[in-house]
């Protein structure tokens, strides 16, 4: 299980070239891009340095400052609306190249002008001539990096040594499979607001003498009304690279600090393009909606206790956003055992897989159980 749980396909892309109406701005941006990322020193690929407003080379030392709006922005959203009557805006797409490694499968887009490379998870060699091109719908915003690599390593040596029932040697035999990889994934936020109508019934406890014992009982009274809310930001990972359940482990994002998004904020990490639609999106930002949407309507209710039954949910005004939240990624070698983990990029916040001490564990139990017995031999 260990090994498998990051071995889904997924799609990468190091740099985005936009596709619009014009063939001669594409040429015109790329070329800005291209000369923006290289450094003036040296020649070399800057790199966006966590934490700062900057690119930095990592052979001279030079660095770029990465220029920003003097102006507050705006966060734009895509009516949904539109989105399915395919009104959306040219410029709201992007055409990405994608070459699928013949090894593990994995689906990378690769720099442009490039003509070799490696897969980045398998490190096999892609065979550039196999590429396919695709239209998506490109990132609006991006959440950039704050913990650096070495942070990130520091991070995940403090993890491993605050394990409890691990192994005693996993401290001084934990290794790095590979480097930490710094990768953006993708994410689908959506704002719906939201007029529900509902009945169900309120109930209140009361309490009645049964021979020596009081017992509780409930008294119910129907109930019906309507609830409103509007959500703002419902985040749905976009990837099937992270389980749901890792993916959430990971929240929340302080996506107030969201950017919009520039390609220098990319440059020497890894970005994951979606695999989940926008439609199939929405459908669990629904899910996560109604959840809450039940909770809200059971303290409308009130009482001790609440039943719903019937609730009849109407979206209004849905928009949603493409955006990319960073993550650390690795694995760490126990044993002959690969062990995932990964950690935020804002908060340093790590999750991952690792061993158990089976003995540790015995022993754990083995001690509850001796002290349970010693308390009901002293309060005999």
């Amino acid at each position: 299980m260990a090994n498998d749980l990051f071995h889904l396909p997924f799609f990468t892309f190091n740099y985005i070239k936009l596709k619009t109406m014009s063939n001669t701005c594409d040429d015109e941006k790329e070329h800005e891009i291209g000369r923006e990322l290289k450094c003036n020193d040296c020649g070399a690929l800057l790199k966006y340095a966590p934490g700062t407003e900057k690119l930095a080379c990592k052979y001279c030392g030079a660095q770029n400052e990465i220029k920003s709006s003097e102006t507050p922005f705006t966060v734009d959203e895509i009516e949904y609306e539109e989105f399915v009557n395919n009104k959306i805006n040219q410029e709201e797409k992007q055409t990405i190249s994608t070459v699928k490694c013949t090894n593990c499968g994995a689906s990378t887009t690769l720099k442009p002008n490039v003509t070799a490379d490696n897969c980045a998870f398998c490190a096999s060699p892609l065979v550039i001539q196999n590429g396919t091109t695709s239209t998506i719908i490109k990132p609006k915003y991006v959440l950039p990096f704050k913990i650096d690599d070495a942070k990130a390593h520091q991070l995940f040596n403090q993890w491993i040594n605050g394990l409890w029932f691990a192994p005693n040697d996993l401290k001084k035999q934990a290794s790095l499979n590979e480097k930490l990889k710094g990768l953006y994934l993708p994410y689908w936020t959506y704002d719906s607001n939201t007029t529900t109508e509902y009945s169900g019934e309120r109930g209140e406890y009361y309490y009645i003498q049964e021979g020596k014992n009081r017992v509780r009982k409930t008294k119910w009274y129907a109930t019906n009304g309507t609830y409103n809310k509007f959500f703002d930001d419902v985040c749905v990972i976009a990837s099937n690279t992270l389980p749901s359940d890792e993916s959430k482990k990971l929240e929340p994002w302080d996506l107030k600090n969201l950017v919009p998004y520039d390609e220098k904020y990319i440059s020497g990490f890894q970005a994951e393009c979606y695999q989940l639609d926008v439609r199939k999106g929405l459908n669990y930002a629904k899910k996560i909606m109604q959840d809450l949407i039940d909770d809200g309507i059971r303290q409308q209710i009130g009482g001790d206790d609440q039943r719903i039954d019937k609730m009849h949910i109407v979206h209004n005004d849905i928009s949603f956003k493409h955006i990319l939240l960073p993550i650390w990624i690795s694995a760490y070698q126990y044993k002959k055992n690969t062990y995932h983990f990964i950690i935020n990029g804002r908060n340093g916040d790590v999750q991952g897989q690792r061993p158990y001490s089976a003995i540790k564990i015995a022993f754990a139990i083995f001690a509850v159980i001796f002290v349970i017995y010693i308390i009901n031999i002293v309060s005999k």
